[in-house]
């Protein structure tokens, strides 16, 4: 917005309800007792009660956030989900689609018609549109371009352009500019018209008439300085923007590091296109949080709690069957020292140990990599720094717990003539394993973030396979060798 234009989009009227951190939480619990005590009515064949307890639901989900209500049915069965998303008020639709994740999101939209999608997505910012646009059906895209201004339209169509991990794809229309050449009076008076922010507006916009971005000017030193001063005497000119282009994540971190409630975006001719604010670097934060955690075990992020058994069993196929290979990889290791166990049983006992904690030790180090590379910590000129520390890390945990591990096993098989043995092979496996741990650990998400890759997926499963099949044979070959000498 621009004191000479019109104001494009601007926050809807009606009054959201009030938010508290734990209303979702007692809401589910009282929208599951309604559920229940209407399934109940309902096998009584008591009309006129199940409909009161239905106007009980629809009153309790109307005095919540959408992002509660999306909490709520992301938390529900599918025949539960549905019958509150019946209830929820057709004013929310819209705003409850954009917060539940994808999966969720399919199962409203087949539940709903042409008519009602439309209703809903019109009510909707061009940002939030374009999330949504994916999901939808090609003819409600099409109505809904067909509702929106001229202006809206390139801001959608230009959304939709960025590729997804990009600012420009998570970046909001919303904005407020002014120009620099009128006083703090003129953009008081201005921003009293609006009669409401956009949400999140800790600064508004100083452009050019080419709408170049030529600073920011915060919503404190509006209210603090002169109403005479002029904008350009007051304003911030060297501030921090973002491109359209970049990733998503590197301008998450730029919020962190300097606490920014919002950053201009602007395109390579320096023209102010729109914003990030720091509602969406919280929801990319946990976004990319959750992807990592799921991603160390080969899920996807983005799945339906409640989803078909089918589809969650076929989901999880490609990783068990990793898991499957590498266990029968595994156990052709240990079937291959077979005379050695023979020959001494206790190794049989001590075999699982030197694995485990290996694994133990590598998962430690993938953790530290995959953050630190999500984090951008990691580049290219620290790279080699990074490794060589967590080389010698494993060295030295090798040795101590080598050592540790050497002398329980010598303590445990005292009386045998294989106790010194077993002490050694004990410490040499663990030192060897370990260190072989942590080389896995480095390589795997380094490897993954050089092809491209998310450098988190499926690393907690290939880490196993590599220091269960590589410890036992660590453990047995090293074994087979002393005991022989």
């Amino acid at each position: 917005m621009s004191l000479q234009e019109n104001t494009i989009g601007l926050a809807k009227d009606e009054e959201i309800s009030a938010r508290d951190p734990e209303a979702a939480a007692r809401a589910l619990a009282l929208v599951q007792q309604l559920i229940e005590e209407g399934e109940e009515a309902e096998d009584r064949k008591d009309l006129k009660d199940r409909e009161a307890i239905r106007l009980d639901l629809r009153d309790t989900l109307s005095e919540l956030h959408p992002a509660d209500v999306a909490y709520i049915l992301e938390a529900l069965p599918l025949d539960e989900r549905l019958i509150v998303w019946d209830c929820v008020r057709s004013s929310q639709d819209g705003e409850i689609l954009v917060e539940v994740n994808e999966a969720v999101r399919e199962t409203l939209i087949d539940a709903m018609n042409k008519d009602e999608l439309v209703d809903a997505v019109e009510k909707l910012g061009t940002d939030e549109i374009a999330d949504l646009v994916e999901d939808l059906p090609p003819d409600v895209v099409a109505e809904v371009q067909e509702g929106l201004s001229h202006e809206e339209r390139a801001q959608l169509r230009a959304a939709m352009s960025y590729p997804e991990d990009s600012v420009g794809a998570r970046m909001d229309f919303d904005i407020v500019s002014i120009q620099q050449d009128v006083t703090l009076d003129v953009v008081l008076r201005y921003l009293r018209r609006l009669k409401k922010l956009p949400d999140h507006t800790d600064q508004v916009f100083v452009v050019d008439r080419d709408e170049r971005l030529m600073g920011t000017l915060p919503v404190d030193r509006i209210l603090t300085h002169a109403p005479d001063q002029l904008v350009k005497n007051v304003m911030v000119a060297d501030v921090l923007t973002l491109s359209p282009l970049e990733d998503v994540g590197d301008a998450a971190s730029a919020f962190e590091r300097y606490d920014l409630v919002s950053a201009p975006v602007i395109n390579e001719s320096g023209r102010l296109v729109g914003r990030l604010t720091v509602n969406e670097v919280v929801d990319i934060i946990r976004e990319e949080s959750d992807e990592e955690a799921f991603g160390a075990v080969g899920l996807d992020d983005d799945q339906d709690l409640f989803e078909s058994i089918w589809s969650s069993a076929k989901a999880r196929w490609i990783w068990l069957g990793i898991n499957l290979f590498t266990a029968f990889f595994a156990s052709r290791v240990i079937s291959a020292f077979d005379g050695t166990i023979e020959k001494v049983v206790a190794l049989a006992a001590l075999m699982p140990i030197v694995a485990g904690i290996a694994g133990n030790s590598g998962n430690q180090t993938l953790t530290l990599l995959v953050r630190s590379l999500a984090t951008g910590q990691i580049t290219e000129s620290n790279q080699l720094d990074v490794i060589k520390k967590e080389v010698l890390v494993a060295l030295i945990n090798g040795f101590i717990w080598g050592i540790i591990a050497g002398l329980f096993a010598w303590a445990l098989y005292y009386n045998s003539p294989d106790g010194k043995l077993l002490g050694l092979t004990m410490f040499m496996a663990m030192m060897l394993n370990m260190l072989m741990g942590a080389v896995v650990a480095i390589l795997v998400p380094l490897t993954l973030k050089k092809l491209g890759r998310d450098p988190a997926l499926g690393g907690s499963v290939l880490l196993t396979f590599i220091t269960d099949s590589g410890g036992f044979f660590i453990f047995l070959a090293l074994a087979t060798y002393i005991f022989s000498v």
